[in-house]
């Protein structure tokens, strides 16, 4: 009879690669010697088409973690797909020289995928090419503008229909997203596209489970990536305390104040140093905000998490709600 599994010694591996979540990945075969986490001379460059089906055909965007790409599947073309393009995430190549660099990866990949929701990014594939050693995630090109940029084009903000028709989406999935046990980790413009599909969130490379939310993730530190945007993270976030659905909403308000005016709402500081700065005392409501949403804009901009007292989908009620709806409910009250 045929052997089907490799013997046992040859599935025994060190405490060492148990541990080394890139090791299965990279490993090519049983026989293979052990393959250790990607280091400077392993990983090899990027080529033109990865893993033989993806061609690169130009970088889209990049940030200290990775870059994106957008590439044609080759495979999907084949098969006569009017529209084979996909987007590419791939790791740096100095940031895939790290032990838990794919893990890391494949974390994004996790949480995005758990997100079906229309304003979120949609994932495809996590993969790995086994040639030039790195992973990569494949996931839906989107054609749009990213909000930062948009507020270069818009330096005095958005009139309140284009600001509300952005923020309710937006807060939408962000709200999702927490019920789901998901966190962000990285709210700013940047990571919101006004694409031709309508609103999109993106980017969860920061992003993590809530405790008891897909057990089996492990749950890698990002504080020695150093990775946070001090404009858009909550203080606590700034000063080593973990990632909380708080810590979004910090963000995302910061996000909208931005768009409702035009401007940071603390001069784009670290909120840490804007804090000891008292810049609170200056904050106003932005021009294009109605004043019915500014108490619950304030309290998201809270610097003290305690008292930073509403949730994406309570921000989401107050920026949804009419002035006159607000007034017959505190008449009811």
């Amino acid at each position: 009879m045929t052997q089907l599994m490799p013997p046992l010694d040859d599935l025994l591996v060190t405490d060492e690669e148990a541990n080394n979540l890139t090791y299965f990945a990279f490993a090519k075969s049983h026989k293979a010697e052990p393959a250790l986490a990607p280091t400077k001379a392993s990983v090899g460059e990027m080529p033109d088409v990865l893993a033989g089906r993806y061609r690169i055909e130009r970088l889209l965007g990049a940030g200290g973690m990775g870059a994106v790409y957008r590439a044609r599947d080759l495979l999907s073309e084949q098969f006569g797909d009017p529209d084979p393009y996909i987007a590419l995430k791939i790791l740096s190549e100095e940031f895939a020289e790290s032990p838990d660099a794919s893990a890391l990866l494949y974390s994004e990949f996790a949480l995005t995928r758990r997100l079906r929701h229309d304003n979120v990014l949609r994932l495809h594939s996590f993969e790995v090419d086994t040639d030039c050693q790195r992973a990569f995630i494949t996931m839906e090109l989107m054609r749009g503008l990213t909000l930062d940029k948009l507020l270069c084009e818009r330096p005095l903000g958005l009139p309140w229909k284009e600001l509300r028709d952005i923020a309710l989406p937006l807060l939408d999935a962000l709200a999702f997203a927490h019920a789901r046990g998901v966190l962000h980790g990285d709210m700013k413009p940047s990571n919101v596209m006004l694409s031709e599909e309508g609103v999109r969130l993106f980017d969860f490379g920061l992003g993590q489970a809530e405790e008891g939310i897909l057990p089996g993730l492990p749950h890698l530190s990002r504080n020695r990536f150093n990775a946070w945007t001090p404009g858009y993270a909550a203080p606590e976030l700034l000063e080593g305390q973990p990632l909380s659905a708080s810590a979004d909403v910090y963000g995302v308000a910061c996000v909208l104040y931005e768009l409702a005016g035009g401007k940071h709402p603390f001069r784009r500081l670290p909120s840490t140093e804007a804090r000891d700065g008292h810049l609170e005392r200056e904050l106003h409501a932005p021009r294009n905000l109605p004043k019915h949403c500014w108490p619950a804009l304030r309290t998201a901009l809270a610097f003290n998490a305690a008292d930073r007292t509403i949730t994406a989908a309570q921000l989401r009620d107050a920026m949804g709600a009419t002035s006159t709806w607000l007034q017959r409910l505190r008449l009811r009250a």
